[in-house]
C-alpha cells in the first residue's frame, strides 16, 4: 500500500535560511533606503529667503542660477546689505557688462565688487572669506538657490574667520528632481568627506 504525499510538510530546501546572496542584497538595499529618506528630508526642509528687515554688513550672490544677482541687488537697495560681492563671474566680466546683461543702470552697482577667482562651490567660499576679511564684516548674507544653500553654507563654515555671522537666503530652486538629487548627493558626499578628515586629524 502506497504512502499519500504529505502536502503539509515543507521540503528541507524550503526550510533553509537566506543565503549569502540574500544577505548581500539587503546589506545592499540598506544605504538606498538611507539616502532615499534623506533626499525626502533634504526636500522638504530647502530653506527659504529672509526678510528684507534683517540687516548685514554684506550680502554674497554666488553665480549660476536665474534670480540670485536680482535678490543680492534688492538687498543692497533696500538697505540690508552695505556692498554685495558677486563671486564667480567671468574673468573678462565688468561692472558694465553685468548692468547691461540685467538691463540695469551702472550706478546701480557702485557698491558691488566682482569677484573672478571661484570656479566651484569651495572657491566661492574662499574667495567670500577674503572679502570678508578685507572689508572687516562680521555678519553677511548669502544668496544663491534653496537646493545649493546647504552646500554653500557648509563649505563657508570651514574658512570663513570665527564670530562671522552667516543669514541664508535661498531663492527658489527649479522643481526638477534630478537636480535637487544631485545638489544633496554632493553636500551628503562632501559632508562625509570633511567629517572623515576631521576624525583621522583627531586620531592623529
Amino acid at each position: 500500500m502506497s504512502r499519500k504525499p504529505a502536502f503539509g510538510r515543507s521540503s528541507p530546501a524550503r526550510r533553509r535560511k537566506p543565503g549569502l546572496l540574500m544577505w548581500l542584497a539587503r546589506a545592499a538595499a540598506l544605504p538606498v533606503l538611507a539616502w532615499m529618506l534623506g533626499l525626502i528630508w533634504f526636500s522638504l526642509t530647502l530653506p527659504g529667503a529672509a526678510p528684507l528687515g534683517l540687516k548685514s554688513d554684506g550680502v554674497v550672490v554666488l553665480t549660476g542660477g536665474a534670480g540670485r544677482f536680482r535678490r543680492g541687488l534688492a538687498v543692497v537697495e533696500a538697505g540690508a546689505a552695505r556692498r554685495m560681492l558677486v563671486s564667480g563671474v567671468g574673468e573678462k566680466t565688468s561692472r558694465r557688462q553685468l548692468a547691461a546683461a540685467f538691463g540695469i543702470a551702472t550706478r546701480r552697482l557702485r557698491t558691488t565688487d566682482l569677484g573672478y577667482q571661484a570656479v566651484n562651490t569651495r572657491s566661492n567660499a574662499e574667495e567670500t572669506a577674503r572679502w570678508v576679511k578685507t572689508n572687516q564684516f562680521t555678519s553677511i548674507r548669502l544668496v544663491t538657490s534653496a537646493s545649493h544653500m546647504r552646500r554653500a553654507r557648509l563649505e563657508l563654515s570651514r574658512v570663513l574667520p570665527k564670530g562671522v555671522t552667516v543669514l541664508p537666503d535661498a531663492v527658489p530652486s527649479e522643481p526638477k528632481a534630478p537636480g535637487i538629487a544631485f545638489e544633496y548627493s554632493k553636500w551628503l558626499l562632501r559632508r562625509i568627506s570633511l567629517l572623515s578628515g576631521a576624525l583621522l586629524a583627531g586620531a592623529a
